[in-house]
């Protein structure tokens, strides 16, 4: 780091990245941005985020480079063709970005070797509320030195921050949790159509289970949501569930291990986005199951 006030710099202003940025703002850094579709950049820059025109640009400006990104091609075509040339000794990478574990390894030593910059892989929990609110819980691999610069600079964004291990292990640690997320959703569907179809009062489901132990956040947000068909505003996507599932059948094949009902779960999210609901939310997968939306 160049000083005790680090300039930041963020790639990706989505879903996720829009409401970060402007907690970062909102506690005081100077914040860099730049965006494939650079419309999207007009919420953070009237908040006093400063546009770059190209990621080039950016990564020169900042001392902190902090990615939010589609998935591990995306990263990987802007760490390869823009950071490694541009980026510095001294310089940090964090990446809230959910991508491969593998990748994620790979450049982190291309980063390395090239341009002597570190690399923190911290994805993200908690979904757009939980960035609006700064109480995600953050994953994170890397070395304690890096660790602890990630740990204060994102101090805005989080409820908890777990060091997991070396490089990769906060992306590892992303994918056992998509796990647990995607199959709890599914389950959700399908019981909120058999509940609607038996005739139970679907809406008051979430309410009758709170507390106990089939509650969860899955279904208190997607639960009612599901029950009244409300399937906007999107606030996460079908997509991005089975980017995750699709990593973790790759993982467990490289360590030979058997995940049968997550890999189900990815079959039926293919089935569920091929029928046109790739970008929508994950609450419409009671489409899946319910006669009325057959």
């Amino acid at each position: 780091m160049t000083s005790n006030n680090p300039i930041l710099g963020f790639i990706g202003i989505g879903l996720m990245g829009k409401p970060l940025v402007l907690r970062l703002l909102n506690a005081g850094n100077t914040v860099y941005v730049w965006n494939r579709n650079p419309e999207k950049l007009q919420a953070v820059t009237q908040a006093g985020a400063i546009a770059c025109l190209t990621v080039a640009k950016l990564v020169k400006a900042v001392d902190v480079i902090i990615l939010c990104l589609a998935d591990t091609e995306v990263v990987e075509s802007i760490v390869r063709n823009d950071i490694v040339s541009n980026g510095s000794s001294g310089k940090l990478l964090i990446d809230l970005s959910s991508i491969h574990p593998e990748t994620t390894k790979q450049l982190a030593k291309l980063l390395q070797k090239q341009c002597g910059m570190g690399w923190v892989d911290a994805p993200v929990s908690g979904g757009v509320a939980g960035a609006e609110q700064g109480n995600l819980a953050i994953m994170a691999g890397g070395n304690e030195a890096d660790i602890a610069v990630a740990r204060e600079l994102l101090e805005p964004l989080y409820r908890q921050l777990t060091h997991m291990g070396e490089v990769g292990s906060g992306q590892i640690t992303k994918i056992c949790n998509q796990m647990i997320v995607s199959c709890n959703v599914m389950v959700i569907a399908e019981m909120m159509a058999l509940a609607k179809q038996a005739g139970v009062d679907a809406v008051k489901i979430p309410q009758a289970l709170s507390g106990g132990f089939a509650d969860s956040k899955p279904l208190q947000i997607t639960g009612t949501e599901m029950a009244l068909a409300q399937f906007e505003p999107v606030k996460w996507r079908v997509k991005t569930l089975l980017k995750d599932l699709n990593m973790a059948v790759d993982l467990s094949k490289q360590q030979g291990n058997a995940i049968p009902m997550s890999g189900l779960a990815a079959q039926l999210l293919q089935l569920h986005g091929s029928s046109g609901y790739l970008e929508q939310d994950p609450a419409t997968l009671i489409k899946l199951y319910s006669k009325k939306y057959a």
